[in-house]
């Protein structure tokens, strides 16, 4: 008797110590999806609001330089001149580092600057920083232990990424995926689906919402199809690869070349400023979101996705503020939808399936590209696009946009690896 009493009194205990955590990490999480998604809901208005003011006013283009150089400023006024970006972000999980608040508005700022001016990158890096930022400074005023601190940060990662693409599910996983390529930190799952799901209602409040594409003449599986999908995928993990080099290898170059950031943001600013006048549109300026939705719709310029490459390039490897996700959904999509038109194969479908397969292979995030997969285009065409997908994994190799990415798990062999991704 007294043996199950004692048993009673264990469980009892057990079950209030998992209540009273539950409890814990749903009240933070809601906080902090409520204050980030707050915060990222701004600067995508704020974004929308630069973009709009770009297209009005195209002569912004040539102000590029001097952005750049307030950019330069503003991280030297702060004495963050070693910027890390969103790697600050995932070495800070790794226990490396602090994300200090004061990333929080300058990324805000300097994205924003990049962009009214024409820059060439995506939004959903600021965002990453952005969120990592605030939601470290809630852990350190809640007093969390070093643990729980990147528990909380990952939780900021899913609710600003949740609110850049409208893909709340996507957003949970790619936090806890994208530290440690083949294990995840199911630990951070609840606080994570909690701060997404705040974040993303409060965006939809303010009448932000994500993206959905529809694919057009997606053709039913069959032999052919399948096999033009995996050559697609397979050119797809080259792309993804190429581009890692070329993001890489251009700022190692600009930091050999080029020691004074100044001289650095403004030589590029004028490449990039003589390239958007010979080409003659808008098309390569800021995200090219319009441009992914175009391709989807299976229209796409042939050397687009090598233009957006170079821009992209020029543009965060000279000091300049954005992200590499969005671009590489620009450059898989446009290569896609080209694939698609010279073997009579539904530009869209091989769009959607360029656009995933490059994330993928920039990212090494599969399960993440999923279910982006899923949020964006639906159930349809899944199938092929879990292909492309699966292909471009395995095919791109150990490299990858983020320095301190870690590879635990062997993409080859059931073997633990543990190794950060390659740069060249």
């Amino acid at each position: 008797m007294k043996r199950k009493i004692q048993l009673i009194k264990f469980y009892i205990g057990r079950i209030y110590k998992n209540l009273l955590r539950f409890f814990r990490w749903t009240v933070f999480s809601v906080i902090t999806g409520a204050v980030v998604g707050a915060f990222s809901t701004a600067f995508v208005l704020a974004f929308d609001w630069c973009i709009d003011m770009r297209n009005a006013h195209r002569w912004l283009l040539y102000f590029l330089p001097v952005a750049g150089c307030i950019i330069v400023a503003l991280y030297g006024v702060f004495k963050y001149k070693n910027d890390r970006g969103t790697n600050l972000v995932l070495s800070t999980i790794h226990s490396q580092d602090e994300i200090p608040f004061k990333m929080a508005p300058l990324i805000f700022i300097s994205t924003l600057l990049t962009h009214l001016c024409g820059g060439s990158s995506g939004r959903e890096g600021a965002a990453l920083q952005l969120g990592g930022s605030l939601g470290n400074t809630l852990g350190r005023f809640f007093k969390f232990d070093e643990k729980d601190k990147h528990v909380v940060v990952m939780c900021g990662m899913s609710a600003a990424f949740a609110v850049m693409f409208g893909t709340p599910i996507a957003a949970v996983i790619f936090s806890m995926e994208v530290v440690s390529v083949g294990l995840m930190y199911y630990a951070a799952l609840v606080p994570c689906v909690f701060a997404a799901t705040v974040a993303i209602q409060i965006s939809k409040f303010a009448g932000v919402h994500g993206h959905v594409y529809e694919i057009i003449d997606a053709p039913d599986m069959q032999l052919l199809p399948v096999v033009e999908i995996v050559v697609l995928a397979l050119l797809c993990a080259l792309i993804s690869v190429l581009f890692c080099m070329l993001l890489h290898g251009l700022g190692d170059f600009y930091r050999d070349k080029f020691k004074n950031p100044y001289i650095r943001i403004v030589f590029s600013s004028c490449l990039i400023i003589a390239i958007n006048v010979l080409v003659g549109n808008d098309d390569y300026m800021g995200t090219g979101l319009p441009v992914v939705a175009r391709a989807i719709e299976g229209e796409a310029v042939p050397y687009a996705f090598l233009l957006k490459m170079i821009l992209t390039a020029l543009t965060l490897e000279a000091g300049f503020k954005g992200g590499e996700i969005v671009p590489s959904f620009f450059i898989g999509a446009t290569f896609g939808a080209t694939f698609g038109a010279l073997l009579h194969l539904s530009p869209s479908l091989c769009a959607a399936v360029g656009m995933l397969a490059v994330f993928c292979g920039v990212t090494n995030c599969p399960v993440t590209s999923i279910l982006l997969a899923f949020e964006l285009f639906g159930r349809g065409s899944m199938l092929y696009l879990l292909i492309g997908i699966s292909v471009s994994y395995l095919m791109s190799g150990y490299y990858g946009l983020y320095h301190d990415q870690t590879i635990v798990y062997s993409k080859y062999k059931t073997e633990y690896i543990n190794r950060k991704t390659k740069e060249r």
